[in-house]
Protein backbone atom coordinates (compact mmCIF):
# COMPACT_ATOMS: atom_id res chain seq x y z
CA UNK A 1 0.00 0.00 0.00
CA UNK A 2 1.39 3.03 -0.57
CA UNK A 3 2.35 4.97 2.61
CA UNK A 4 0.58 8.10 2.01
CA UNK A 5 -2.57 6.12 1.79
CA UNK A 6 -2.22 4.39 5.06
CA UNK A 7 -4.25 6.27 7.52
CA UNK A 8 -2.01 8.25 10.61
CA UNK A 9 -3.99 8.34 14.13
CA UNK A 10 -2.68 11.27 16.80
CA UNK A 11 -4.14 13.68 19.09
CA UNK A 12 -5.81 17.03 17.77
CA UNK A 13 -6.49 19.83 19.83
CA UNK A 14 -10.52 20.42 18.81
CA UNK A 15 -9.58 23.93 17.92
CA UNK A 16 -6.91 23.51 15.66
CA UNK A 17 -8.31 25.09 12.80
CA UNK A 18 -8.16 22.18 10.36
CA UNK A 19 -9.83 20.29 13.47
CA UNK A 20 -12.82 23.09 13.02
CA UNK A 21 -13.15 23.24 9.18
CA UNK A 22 -13.95 19.64 9.15
CA UNK A 23 -16.18 19.93 12.45
CA UNK A 24 -18.26 22.60 9.87
CA UNK A 25 -18.58 20.23 7.03
CA UNK A 26 -20.00 17.70 9.52
CA UNK A 27 -22.49 20.14 10.94
CA UNK A 28 -23.66 20.83 7.72
CA UNK A 29 -23.86 17.32 6.71
CA UNK A 30 -26.34 16.75 9.90
CA UNK A 31 -27.93 19.91 9.13
CA UNK A 32 -28.85 18.54 6.07
CA UNK A 33 -30.29 15.47 7.11
CA UNK A 34 -31.93 16.30 10.48
CA UNK A 35 -33.51 19.16 12.04
CA UNK A 36 -31.86 21.20 14.87
CA UNK A 37 -33.25 20.28 17.84
CA UNK A 38 -32.05 16.36 16.62
CA UNK A 39 -28.18 17.60 16.05
CA UNK A 40 -26.28 17.46 19.65
CA UNK A 41 -22.66 18.85 18.63
CA UNK A 42 -20.48 19.00 21.33
CA UNK A 43 -18.09 22.46 21.70
CA UNK A 44 -14.61 21.41 21.59
CA UNK A 45 -13.98 22.47 25.23
CA UNK A 46 -15.90 19.36 25.71
CA UNK A 47 -13.29 17.15 24.34
CA UNK A 48 -10.11 18.10 25.93
CA UNK A 49 -8.56 16.22 28.78
CA UNK A 50 -9.33 15.98 31.99
CA UNK A 51 -12.77 15.10 30.46
CA UNK A 52 -12.03 13.96 27.07
CA UNK A 53 -9.94 12.82 24.24
CA UNK A 54 -9.92 14.28 20.48
CA UNK A 55 -7.94 12.47 17.48
CA UNK A 56 -7.35 13.53 14.14
CA UNK A 57 -6.56 10.66 11.23
CA UNK A 58 -4.52 11.67 8.07
CA UNK A 59 -3.77 9.97 4.58
CA UNK A 60 -1.31 12.01 3.48
CA UNK A 61 -1.16 15.21 4.93
CA UNK A 62 -4.76 15.73 4.62
CA UNK A 63 -6.45 15.29 7.74
CA UNK A 64 -9.45 13.36 6.76
CA UNK A 65 -11.15 12.31 10.08
CA UNK A 66 -11.53 13.00 13.38
CA UNK A 67 -13.12 11.61 16.73
CA UNK A 68 -13.37 12.38 20.46
CA UNK A 69 -14.94 11.79 23.86
CA UNK A 70 -16.51 12.89 26.54
CA UNK A 71 -16.02 10.86 30.37
CA UNK A 72 -19.73 11.00 32.05
CA UNK A 73 -19.27 10.40 36.13
CA UNK A 74 -22.68 11.13 38.26
CA UNK A 75 -22.84 9.40 41.60
CA UNK A 76 -24.44 6.05 41.80
CA UNK A 77 -23.89 5.41 38.33
CA UNK A 78 -21.16 4.14 36.51
CA UNK A 79 -19.16 6.30 34.14
CA UNK A 80 -19.05 6.35 30.56
CA UNK A 81 -17.43 7.83 28.10
CA UNK A 82 -19.52 9.41 25.13
CA UNK A 83 -18.16 9.37 21.69
CA UNK A 84 -18.69 12.24 19.80
CA UNK A 85 -17.70 14.55 16.72
CA UNK A 86 -16.61 11.08 14.88
CA UNK A 87 -16.49 12.36 10.92
CA UNK A 88 -14.69 11.25 8.12
CA UNK A 89 -14.85 12.96 4.43
CA UNK A 90 -16.49 11.21 1.84
CA UNK A 91 -13.37 10.84 -0.07
CA UNK A 92 -11.56 9.23 2.89
CA UNK A 93 -14.27 7.01 3.19
CA UNK A 94 -13.27 2.84 2.73
CA UNK A 95 -9.88 3.17 4.06
CA UNK A 96 -11.18 2.17 8.04
CA UNK A 97 -10.21 5.90 8.98
CA UNK A 98 -13.77 5.42 11.51
CA UNK A 99 -12.51 2.19 12.28
CA UNK A 100 -8.95 2.90 13.80
CA UNK A 101 -10.72 6.27 14.98
CA UNK A 102 -13.12 4.24 17.21
CA UNK A 103 -10.57 1.87 18.31
CA UNK A 104 -8.14 4.43 19.87
CA UNK A 105 -10.94 6.76 21.37
CA UNK A 106 -12.01 3.34 23.07
CA UNK A 107 -8.61 1.90 24.16
CA UNK A 108 -8.64 5.99 25.55
CA UNK A 109 -11.55 5.20 27.81
CA UNK A 110 -9.97 1.64 29.07
CA UNK A 111 -6.75 4.20 30.28
CA UNK A 112 -9.01 5.98 32.31
CA UNK A 113 -10.78 2.71 33.63
CA UNK A 114 -13.86 3.98 32.00
CA UNK A 115 -15.46 0.32 31.13
CA UNK A 116 -18.39 1.83 29.17
CA UNK A 117 -19.06 3.52 25.44
CA UNK A 118 -22.18 5.04 24.46
CA UNK A 119 -23.03 7.31 21.66
CA UNK A 120 -25.72 8.58 20.23
CA UNK A 121 -25.90 9.16 16.35
CA UNK A 122 -29.22 9.66 13.84
CA UNK A 123 -31.38 7.13 11.66
CA UNK A 124 -30.43 8.26 8.15
CA UNK A 125 -26.91 7.45 8.81
CA UNK A 126 -26.61 3.63 7.65
CA UNK A 127 -23.34 3.17 7.27
CA UNK A 128 -22.38 4.22 10.81
CA UNK A 129 -25.06 2.59 12.66
CA UNK A 130 -23.70 -0.46 10.40
CA UNK A 131 -20.37 0.59 11.79
CA UNK A 132 -21.28 1.01 14.93
CA UNK A 133 -22.88 -2.83 15.16
CA UNK A 134 -19.83 -4.48 13.39
CA UNK A 135 -18.12 -2.91 16.52
CA UNK A 136 -20.41 -4.38 19.26
CA UNK A 137 -22.52 -1.36 19.94
CA UNK A 138 -26.15 -2.32 21.01
CA UNK A 139 -29.34 -0.25 21.01
CA UNK A 140 -30.22 1.36 24.22
CA UNK A 141 -32.84 4.28 25.30
CA UNK A 142 -31.55 7.62 25.92
CA UNK A 143 -28.78 8.74 28.17
CA UNK A 144 -27.66 11.56 29.56
CA UNK A 145 -29.65 14.31 28.96
CA UNK A 146 -31.18 13.14 26.24
CA UNK A 147 -34.57 12.83 25.50
CA UNK A 148 -36.12 10.58 23.13
CA UNK A 149 -35.72 11.49 19.41
CA UNK A 150 -37.59 9.22 17.08
CA UNK A 151 -34.70 10.61 14.61
CA UNK A 152 -32.24 9.45 17.20
CA UNK A 153 -30.50 6.07 17.84
CA UNK A 154 -28.78 5.83 20.88
CA UNK A 155 -26.22 2.83 21.49
CA UNK A 156 -23.69 1.28 24.02
CA UNK A 157 -20.86 -0.91 24.41
CA UNK A 158 -18.65 -2.57 27.27
CA UNK A 159 -15.24 -2.27 27.04
CA UNK A 160 -13.22 -5.17 28.47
Amino acid sequence: MNPDLTPRLAPLDPDHPDAQALMALSEAYMGALYPAESNHFEPASGLRPPQGEFWGCWLGDTLVGCGGFKRHASPGEPAYGEIKRLFVLDSARGHGVAKQLMARLEAGLRTLGVGLARLETGIHQPEAIGLYRRLGYAERGPFGSYSPDPLSLFMEKTLH
